[in-house]
């Protein structure tokens, strides 16, 4: 059974039929739509979303006010749901049309995209701070993965990313230490993924054979017992840094198990 959370701060007609017009064309799937209507503040938001999050919902919305709309984007952010605005694409594009924004609430269109922009904004950091690079910018990221090569760090990163997530990973190497500016970011930041090394090893085989035999070394199973010891000696030592397995793990669980320890941690 598939839920779908429509919301509204008015009567909800339109945002409960559009949600009913879309699964229709989906007649073999099981799902139910749960209207909730007239809501006014954060609270009411927030009881919607938990109730969300324990089913594994979508939610979809119909606010005018922005502070609403604002409000549920980022509370869906921190829980890892799927949350449209079936009305800011359309009023966006009548602004653009009529060249102006809705009178009764002047700053709403600049607000209207939010989200689309957040995730260029998100992806591009991931991007840039990919592998251990820019690490001044680390300050500024929200969520830091570590771990040794082939534990999904970029993939994970821009998972992440595309949730509206500040991310930036650093890669661990045998005998390297960590760079300096990670110690120095709020553990709660900081998460470490862990793998069984004969899993990692038939990966990096996988890796070794594209490149044609070019580096054997990187792909053994003892170099990787070694370099996944030293990566958890290094760990071992700041208590506050989360370890994640991630082992025959898709990267969505991962990602979520991230956010809600992540969330548990700052108590968001």
């Amino acid at each position: 059974m598939y839920h779908i959370y429509a919301i509204s701060d008015s009567t909800g007609r339109t945002v409960e039929q559009a949600s009913h017009v879309v699964l229709a064309q989906y007649p073999d799937i099981e799902s139910e739509v749960h209207l909730f209507n007239e809501i006014k503040n954060f609270e009411e938001i927030d009881e919607i979303i938990k109730l969300a999050h324990r089913n594994k919902g979508l939610l979809i919305h119909s606010f005018v006010k922005h502070e609403l709309s604002e409000h549920i984007w980022y509370e869906a952010r921190l829980h890892d749901l799927e949350v449209i605005n079936l009305l800011g694409p359309v009023l966006n594009r009548f602004s653009n049309f009529l060249e102006s924004t809705p009178e009764e609430k002047p700053g709403l269109f600049s607000r209207l995209n939010r989200d689309y922009f957040r995730r260029i904004e998100t992806t591009e950091f991931a991007l840039k701070h990919d592998d251990g690079a820019h690490l001044e910018g680390l300050v500024d990221a929200e969520i830091v993965l570590l771990g040794v090569s082939r534990t999904f760090k970029t993939p994970i990163s821009i998972y992440l990313a595309y949730k509206g997530w500040l991310v930036a990973n650093v890669p661990i190497v045998l005998n390297m230490p960590i760079p300096d500016i990670v110690y120095k970011l709020p553990p709660e930041r900081v998460f470490c993924l862990t793998t069984n090394p004969s899993i990692l090893s038939r990966l990096r085989n996988v890796r070794n054979e594209y490149l044609q035999g070019a580096a054997p070394q990187y792909a053994s199973y003892e170099y990787v017992k070694k370099e996944i010891r030293y990566a958890t000696s290094l760990w071992n030592t700041q208590t506050k840094w989360t370890k994640v397995k991630v082992t025959a793990k898709p990267i969505e669980e991962i990602a979520s198990n991230i956010l809600n320890i992540y969330r548990r941690n700052t108590k968001l």
